[in-house]
């Protein structure tokens, strides 16, 4: 049994979990992990990659030559740079502008009519569905290349912009401020900062799975990197109530300068995803230990709804781990995933906007 590098990745973060709360008086912590582990190990076996199968090769191959696919032709892929038909000749040079813009080339075309063309005759031999360039075989829908993620994605952008305005409105009209029109919550900047990076976020995952191209896939990874970075900073800030400015830019300076060499890292010299995946990984776990942590000693009002986040959470990464095939060419488990961040990013800015009411009203109560 073989484990990807992903799963691996998750096997860490399951393990350290675990040893975290060895200790933790309850047998369902016990059983939540032996849980993890056993999915991990069932995962590695879930996934066929199909993107080496020979008959898959030849097909894109004679694709390229003949612009076809069994029955199917495309156009653009008999144009040669200059806009006249030609006949034979590399795939690069036959796509005009309008294509190349927007990277429905003769390339892509191929290698999606060959995946579909390939896994009809893999369902015919009664295989399971197989995954090609590391994505499962998805149906576009009016171009978009994963329609399920993409409107997802959408929802979870318009969720964080009901969340941040939402809190804007709370912190800025109906909580009471100070006399020089200051907020008694001194980390709505933060959450102002985390709302912008979280909506960018969104933004660039629903254009990424529009369609997948290196550019933007960059623009996503570094956006998500950016986040969870500045996650980790406002967990520390508010978890352990840092409120001078020294002391907050000496927690946050070591922390961006890593996040931003990262982001450098991956964009300027090598697009590892293997490593991005374990640096995310140790920024996630970071975090939902210490949110956990402080959840169950903090004695927070809004305490249960952190618990259920974090939780949810932790839950929700199983679907990447377990990823199951497409239910009808559309959903595969990444949708899902996104499905689930829909509710726990509402409840996670209802715990926000608790929590500010809750530090002004202590605040308000020892000034008086």
């Amino acid at each position: 049994m073989k484990l990807s590098q992903t799963n691996i990745c998750f096997l860490f973060i399951s393990l350290l979990t675990c040893t975290f709360f060895r200790s933790y008086p309850s047998n369902l912590m016990a059983l939540r992990c032996l849980f993890i582990l056993f999915l991990v190990s069932v995962s590695s076996l879930n996934a066929t990659s199909a993107h080496a199968d020979p008959i898959y090769i030849a097909c894109i191959g004679e694709c390229e030559k003949t612009g076809c696919v069994a029955e199917k032709c495309f156009h653009h892929c008999n144009f040669s740079s200059d806009g006249h038909p030609t006949v034979g000749g590399p795939w690069y040079l036959q796509e005009p502008l309008y294509q190349q813009w927007k990277k429905w080339d003769c390339q892509s075309d191929c290698q999606y009519h060959c995946m579909l063309d390939r896994e009809q005759q893999r369902q015919k031999l009664g295989l399971r569905p197989a995954k090609y360039q590391g994505k499962w075989p998805l149906q576009r829908v009016y171009g978009m290349q994963e329609p399920v993620s993409v409107a997802l994605s959408g929802l979870n952008l318009a969720i964080q912009f009901h969340g941040w305005i939402s809190f804007l409105i709370l912190v800025n009209y109906t909580l009471p401020l100070k006399a020089d029109r200051g907020h008694y919550y001194e980390f709505a900047g933060l959450w102002h900062i985390y709302a912008i990076l979280s909506m960018n976020a969104w933004f660039w995952n629903t254009v990424s799975h529009c369609r997948d191209v290196e550019l933007i896939g960059k623009f996503d990874i570094s956006s998500a990197v950016a986040l969870l970075g500045f996650s980790v900073i406002v967990s520390i800030l508010r978890i352990f109530n840092v409120r001078a400015e020294a002391s907050r830019v000496m927690i946050a300076a070591p922390i961006i300068a890593v996040v931003v060499t990262h982001i450098l890292y991956l964009n300027f010299y090598n697009l590892d995803y293997r490593l991005n995946t374990i640096f995310c990984a140790a920024m996630s776990t970071a975090q939902i230990i210490l949110w956990a942590v402080w959840a169950g000693v903090s004695k927070h009002p809004s305490g249960r709804k952190l618990w259920v986040v974090v939780v949810g959470g932790s839950l929700a990464t199983l679907l990447e781990v377990y990823d199951f095939p497409p239910y009808r060419g559309y959903i595969d488990a990444h949708a899902v995933w996104h499905a689930t961040a829909i509710p726990l990013s509402y409840l996670w800015w209802s715990f926000v906007r608790d929590d500010s009411e809750f530090v002004t009203s202590s605040l308000l109560k020892k000034s008086k």
